[in-house]
């Protein structure tokens, strides 16, 4: 078994993105903490993993509760936190913002941003107690954090207030050595984005299909990230299909 004696925990690791950097954090010598509500899916990225070097824990990242099960869990296994990547979020029905419900904004907010406030709380709390202190934090924003889609207020809203969240630990936290840095990702090839493939809603009113690209380039970019000695950080970048239409967007 391959080791390099770091633990990383990933939430959303059940599937798609979170999927992909939990296999190339483990094949890169982390145990990794694989956190999100579906065991099922959990399960499944365990036993795509090399070495078994994962620890599946249901966990529902907008309860507290849970949240602090779930770092209760690691310092129990592990006594100690290297990387923590924010990676659970959902997004809600693409309709006029007058027709959404405050139930589907409030559920977008629960996970996209509480969720993220809630393991990065508990991860500081860890980070700085543990020896040697210290720490990362990675964020994942979306291009959605720079320019919003047609009919997405509640997820481009979370996402652009995560870019304040990275902002604010990294100030906060780097007295006691935790890094936070912010990953926008546009159009990786998972199940959220397959729906492109049949042509999605531009600012202009027109539908197109837009390009993807392979998730692993969004899991190489993270493993970067994490590499990094905590004297070093990647404050954001922004990994996207090559010939997606962000750059002049609308």
């Amino acid at each position: 078994m391959i080791t390099n004696g770091k633990v990383a925990l990933v939430t959303g690791a059940g599937s798609g993105i979170g999927r992909a950097v939990s296999l190339a954090l483990a094949g890169a010598g982390y145990s990794v903490v694989l956190a999100g509500r579906r065991s099922a899916e959990l399960e499944k990225t365990a036993a795509l993993s090399p070495d078994g070097k994962t620890l599946p824990v249901p966990t529902d990242v907008t309860q507290p509760d849970s949240v602090r099960a779930l770092f209760s869990k690691i310092s129990e296994v592990f006594g100690r936190l290297d990387v923590l990547f924010n990676n659970a979020g959902m997004s809600a029905p693409s309709v006029p913002m007058e027709d959404l419900t405050c139930e589907q904004w409030n559920a977008v907010v629960a996970v996209n941003l509480t969720g993220s406030f809630l393991c990065a709380r508990q991860a500081i709390r860890l980070m700085k107690s543990q020896r040697p202190m210290g720490g990362r934090i990675i964020n994942n924003g979306s291009i959605s954090a720079h320019a919003p889609r047609p009919n997405s207020a509640p997820y481009t809203a979370t996402k652009h207030a995560i870019t304040g969240l990275t902002k604010s630990i990294s100030l906060d936290c780097r007295n006691f050595d935790i890094a936070c840095g912010q990953i926008d990702i546009g159009n990786a090839a998972t199940e959220m984005t397959e729906r492109m493939a049949a042509g999605v809603p531009q600012a202009n009113g027109t539908m197109m299909v837009e390009p993807r690209m392979d998730v692993r380039n969004v899991a190489e970019t993270v493993l970067y990230m994490a590499s990094l000695p905590l004297d070093a950080n990647v404050q954001f970048v922004t990994v996207m299909a090559t010939k997606m239409p962000l750059i002049g967007r609308g």
